[in-house]
């Protein structure tokens, strides 16, 4: 497998505040950004990596056995973190990093049509767990269906246009491939919509990875769960690709900056709320043009980073 992680040495740099600690990494794909981490702790230090996707877990663990029991790799969730946690025995853990992007390997390798270029099922799942798969919401979502995903979770301004054409074309036989269903595409909008940067059918086929694996319920449960897993002084560093999941984590880190909410002329305040993260950055950061000429993937990421009080 091969994949560049992004903006690797900022995420080490507002990660691992003490190299004795113990830290998660809750994407761990194919462990570019665990490696990086684990170098920079100390024989103390242990570092505990999740993902859902079975082939990334079989592939990490094998490139991250060198570090011995320092490192544990675990087949779950991000969202359900707080299990993780708890079924190895951690009340709370030093830092925490989220990447949200696709792998090279989930692209180009995994053969379940996350991509609009080759000729592969139309699947999606990251775990192949689930029933859904972006196959069945192609041939059986209803007109409004459709159009309400590609606009929701893909900001798509043609999703009407797309999703009309979608059901035409399925009229005639299912559509089954990644292929099929970006040729659609591509042929439903009108050429002066198109972009030589961005292929037609690049916000549909986001949208529909983000529906059949409910991407933005499971960032919005982590994030919840979240603060009383990290601990004093601790890190939560995340990495987004979209404004979607970028509106999340800023209005989550920005909500847990916020102290006391009473009126001013309360004698005390009777609310109890205290800020329980600091952003570390004001605002996100981005890969500078040299990463993204060398990993051009890299040119829609944003970091955030925030510090647990």
């Amino acid at each position: 497998m091969t994949h560049i992680p992004v903006l690797t040495r900022e995420v080490v740099e507002h990660l691992v505040w003490t190299p004795d600690g113990t830290y998660i990494d809750g994407t761990v794909g194919t462990g570019g950004h665990s490696l990086a981490v684990a170098e920079r702790l100390s024989e103390k230090g242990r570092l505990i990596c999740l993902d859902r996707d079975p082939d990334a877990v079989a592939y990490s663990k094998e490139r991250l056995s060198r570090l011995g029991d320092r490192t544990v790799v675990v087949n779950a969730n991000y969202a359900d973190i707080d299990k993780v946690l708890w079924d190895l025995g951690y009340k709370e853990v030093s830092g925490v990093l989220l990447d949200l992007g696709m792998s090279s390997y989930q692209l180009e390798r995994s053969c379940r049509g996350f991509s609009f270029l080759r000729d592969e099922p139309l699947d999606m799942r990251m775990d192949r767990v689930g029933r859904m798969t972006a196959r069945h919401l192609i041939n059986t979502l209803s007109l409004k269906d459709l159009s309400d995903i590609f606009k929701r979770y893909g900001e798509e301004k043609k999703a009407r246009i797309i999703a009309k054409a979608i059901i035409k074309a399925r009229k005639r036989a299912p559509i089954e491939t990644s292929l099929e269903l970006g040729s659609i595409v591509k042929s439903a909008v009108p050429p002066d919509y198109r972009s030589r940067a961005v292929h037609p059918a690049t916000r549909v086929f986001q949208a529909l990875r983000i529906a059949v694996n409910r991407e933005l319920e499971n960032l919005e449960v982590f994030l919840g769960k979240i603060p009383p897993l990290v601990g004093s002084g601790g890190r939560l560093v995340i990495l987004s690709y979209h404004s979607l999941e970028d509106r999340l984590v800023k209005e989550a880190m920005s909500d847990w900056e916020k102290p006391c909410t009473c009126p001013p002329d309360l004698p005390r305040c009777v609310c109890g709320r205290v800020p329980v993260f600091k952003k570390i950055l004001k605002k996100g950061l981005i890969p500078g043009p040299e990463e993204v000429l060398r990993n051009p993937r890299a040119r829609s990421a944003r970091l955030r980073a925030a510090e647990r009080v």
